[in-house]
């Protein structure tokens, strides 16, 4: 004879029912996300002694991650690998600030503009020079360059057969170089170079000069112009992401309020309501 199903108690249905139930209301675990910086970019990025990486692009990666609920791990390395690595999957996005130029435009989706950010020139207090490249051509210049920035094809594209081009992995070889005179100038970041040198009593014979220069697609108009985070294409859905997080931190003035750790003036209009707070 067969014996008869057994029927489930009541207190095991109620069990069963309320694990059922917590597991559909209990929140999702937080994905992983690897995001590429590289952490020698003073003020925005920067490893501190004790290997911590900070600065201003890392902790608003850490607050953008906490508000779209991800669990993020930085990956340092120059920044002439950061573009090939990212396409190559060894990270999810790159929270360098990246210039839009039209050859990285067709390989990279470019979130919102976290910081304008142009490039200028970093010569002798005392120097007078013409930024034409009649003006500064037949010198013997010798320019300091970021390997793998923007910075480069835009001297070769408006100062051609200027310079002598000397490359560097980072904004701190530079500046030595700079400083014990084995180059004649710079061409980087304004904001990096007012307040790593400019603003620092070492930059007291050194200036700004030749004006700003947007290294971007020259078809961005002026007020869409900024440097942005970046996904390879395909990744659309990831930065954006991303840019909800940003607009949420830029909104409720805590953007500003991490900027201010490390740069004392504002780097976007959107931070215009804030300044006051």
């Amino acid at each position: 004879m067969t014996s008869s199903p057994k029927t489930p108690s009541l207190a095991a249905t109620l069990g069963l029912a309320a694990g059922i139930l917590a597991a559909a209301t209990a929140p999702a675990a937080a994905d992983k996300l690897l995001l590429g910086n590289e952490g020698v970019y003073p003020p925005f990025s920067i490893v501190a002694s004790d290997g911590h990486l900070t600065g201003f692009e890392p902790e608003l990666a850490r607050e953008v991650c906490k508000r779209i609920g991800a669990e993020c791990e930085f990956v340092v390395m120059d920044f002439k690998a950061l573009i090939p690595s990212l396409l190559q999957g060894k990270f999810d996005i790159l929270t360098s600030q990246l210039s839009p130029t039209p050859e990285r435009l067709e390989k990279l989706t470019y979130g919102t503009p976290i910081v304008y950010n142009p490039a200028t020139f970093v010569v002798k207090k005392d120097s007078d020079y013409t930024f034409t490249p009649e003006g500064l051509a037949g010198k013997g210049l010798k320019i300091g360059l970021q390997r793998g920035a923007s910075s480069i094809p835009y001297v070769d594209k408006h100062f051609p057969d200027v310079f002598e081009k000397i490359l560097y992995d980072n904004p701190d070889q530079m500046r030595l170089d700079l400083m014990a005179g084995r180059i004649d100038m710079v061409f980087d970041s304004k904001l990096n170079w007012t307040f790593e040198l400019i603003m620092k009593p070492d930059g007291k014979d050194w200036k700004l000069a030749g004006g700003d220069h947007w290294l971007g697609d020259a078809s961005i108009p002026d007020d869409k112009r900024g440097y942005s985070w970046a996904v390879p294409k395909g990744q659309e859905a990831l930065i954006a992401r991303f840019d909800k997080g940003i607009d949420e931190v830029i909104a409720d003035c805590t953007f500003t309020k991490l900027r201010k750790q490390f740069l004392d003036v504002a780097i976007l209009t959107r931070e215009a309501p804030c300044l006051d707070k």
